[in-house]
């Protein structure tokens, strides 16, 4: 996030910040995204948070249940999300961003 938050702020670009971790996210917005990214790039299957879940919930994940998941727990969402029109960048490296400014 930081490393976003830097890049965007030195090449000028305005952005909002919303903060998932503390003010949520509602399944219509993931669902909206899931239709621009995998599921899949948008749950965060390394961090610990998605590791301490029971076998049960990490097994047989399909969009459903990640989506629920996310919504459950909004830090299994991979950060940064950049949202631009109908465009969706998750993750964050400086030649993606170079690109998707572009």
């Amino acid at each position: 996030m930081k490393k976003a938050r830097v890049w965007l702020d030195d090449q000028r670009v305005n952005y909002e910040f919303h903060d998932y971790k503390t003010a949520g996210i509602n399944q219509a917005k993931l669902e909206a995204w899931c239709k621009l990214v995998s599921w899949e790039a948008l749950l965060n299957k390394n961090g610990t948070t998605f590791r301490k879940l029971s076998d049960a919930k990490k097994s047989n994940l399909d969009e459903r249940k990640a989506i629920a998941l996310m919504i459950e727990q909004p830090t299994m969402i991979k950060r940064p999300v950049l949202e631009r029109g109908k465009e969706l960048l998750v993750g964050f490296a400086s030649d993606q961003y170079v690109q998707f400014f572009s």
